[in-house]
């Protein structure tokens, strides 16, 4: 495991001689699926994020993915314009669905095996979630992506990424953004923000670091599950940070 996001002392694995993480989950959000849109699916950029995905797996990484829903619908918006807060996210579980199909399409058409497995039962475009039929997928070398969250209301992508990095032993999550890491405040407004190697999982709690939610913290704390935080936007970073290399910021115990 790498000790610093500049994988210095990743063992001797981090200097190109074999991904660190043999089996990882890579949380996308929607927004990150719209590429240069204002709203919808960006075919560009989903293959771009595809083609990243395919030399990681390649490489020999067992991938899984959980993908967002808010290029398409955001629960928490639509309940504070008054729509009931479990329906909107009945509502976005169904927009990671249509999120999770783009992707794979985009990943067989680059010959990668894919599997979406939904947490609610949508037989007609994609398996449900089996847990032991999950783990199989990915021992044969297919990319998994699970779809529609947890299943319930009330919980966030990110909470359901933590739950399935956890389910399918994952060595690491990484969570795909905007930006090279965590900063201390939102570097896109504030210049100056401060960006952080290496932080401990309840640094971002009490912190209140805006990286994922406090139970998706808790939960990959709770299964020392190393969170690394990259930028989607750097063509190569994925693999960069499997390798342990690159720019990230990791959090762990």
């Amino acid at each position: 495991m790498a000790e610093d996001g500049s994988g210095e002392t990743a063992g001797n694995q981090a200097d190109g001689q074999g991904p660190v993480y043999k089996r990882v989950l890579l949380k996308i959000s929607g927004e990150a699926l719209m590429g240069g849109l204002a709203y919808g699916i960006d075919p560009e950029m989903v293959d771009r994020v595809a083609g990243e995905i395919e030399s990681v797996s390649k490489a020999g990484t067992e991938v899984c993915l959980v993908i967002g829903g808010g290029n398409i619908f955001r629960g928490i918006s639509a309940a504070a314009a008054g729509m009931e807060r479990a329906t909107g996210d009945y509502m976005g579980m169904l927009a990671t669905v249509m999120n999770s199909l783009a992707m794979q399409s985009a990943l067989e058409r680059r010959n990668i095996q894919t599997r979406v497995l939904s947490a609610l039962p949508i037989a007609a475009v994609c398996e449900p979630y089996i847990r032991r039929r999950a783990m199989r997928h990915m021992e044969k070398g297919r990319v998994v992506i699970f779809a529609a969250g947890t299943g319930n209301p009330f919980f966030t992508t990110d909470t359901a990424a933590a739950l399935r990095a956890s389910e399918m032993g994952c060595d690491a999550l990484l969570k795909a953004t905007k930006v090279d890491g965590v900063y201390d405040a939102d570097p896109m407004k504030v210049p100056t923000a401060t960006r952080y190697e290496r932080l401990s999982y309840m640094d971002v709690l009490t912190r209140d670091l805006k990286v994922m939610d406090a139970s998706a913290i808790s939960l990959a704390r709770e299964n020392e599950i190393p969170i690394l935080v990259f930028s989607i936007h750097n063509n190569g970073a994925f693999a960069e940070v499997v390798h342990a290399r690159g720019r990230y910021t990791i959090i762990t115990e």
